[in-house]
Formats: C-alpha cells, structure tokens, sequence
C-alpha cells in the first residue's frame, strides 16, 4: 500500500493517483475520515498485476501457507549467531490444520526469516513472495525455533 496525503474524499476509489509530472503511480482505495488527510492507494505494479490476472483468468491465484503471523524483531544474540541478513521476521501465531504449514510442521512461536532464499522481514515480504508460481512448488523456509535455525520444506497451496 502507499500511504499518501493527497485531498480524497469518500467515492474517489478507483481513481488514479498521480505524481505532479504526470506519472500514476497507484490506485485510490482508502480514506481514514478524522486521520488528519491520511489516505491510502495500492501501487500500480499490483494494480496491472491484478487486472492482467483477471483479464486472463476470471479471477487472482495466489498461494499460501496457512499461518497467522505478525512482524516481530529478532533479537540480536541471534541475529549474530545465525548470520541472519535482518533483524525482523514474522512470528507465527496461529497454523491452520490440514494446511501446508501443518504439514511442513510448522508451530506457534517459530519465526521465518527466510522464504525460498529470500530474507523475510515482516508479513509484507512473505504476501510479496506467496506468488501463484509458488503453488505446488516445494519451497525451503528458514525458521527459528527456540533460538536454533532450522530449514523447513513446504508446499503453498492455492489460496480458495
């Protein structure tokens, strides 16, 4: 999402936002009333993404894992023991039974912090990761578990 503060009032989702040399940069989809201009657009490399999927298929295919996480920083002891590349991950809170999280035996309180080779820093780095291609494809995760870093595999499934 971009957060902006141009002037939208209620009835202007859908509508561009655009910078003062012309170029749209997003979509207009949310205005907080009260929060002092705070409006919010999504970016419009996701708003072609999206069009272009539902143009061709009727619908957005996106895969997931079956976790409820929320960021969360790692604490540096850990950081420098496992040469980790940030110092945020996502704790799971929560796996879905019958899930690929499940299967892969993932658990509450583990913390990914990495998703097919890529560092994941908070839940916005994993949604960006959790594409369609990634649906039925065996994918390594990185978690830590009680302070020790383990390689997990799992298989993301098509969001239903």
């Amino acid at each position: 999402m971009i957060q902006t503060d141009a002037a939208l009032n209620p009835g202007n989702s859908g509508g561009p936002l655009v910078t003062s040399r012309s170029q749209v940069v997003g979509v207009n989809t949310a205005v907080i009333l009260g929060g002092q201009g705070i409006a919010f657009a999504v970016p419009i490399n996701t708003a072609r993404y999206v069009v272009s999927s539902l143009l061709r298929d009727g619908r957005v295919r996106r895969s997931h894992l079956g976790v409820a996480g929320q960021d969360t920083p790692i604490p540096r002891r850990f950081v420098r023991t496992h040469q980790l590349p940030n110092e945020r991950g996502i704790t799971v809170t929560a796996v879905s039974e019958h899930s690929a999280a499940a299967e892969a035996e993932l658990r509450p309180g583990d913390v990914i912090v990495e998703f097919a080779g890529e560092p994941v820093r908070g839940v916005d780095d994993l949604h960006r990761l959790l594409t369609e291609e990634r649906i039925g494809q065996l994918v390594a995760i990185k978690i830590l578990r009680r302070g020790e870093l383990r390689r997990v595999l799992v298989t993301p499934r098509e969001v239903n």
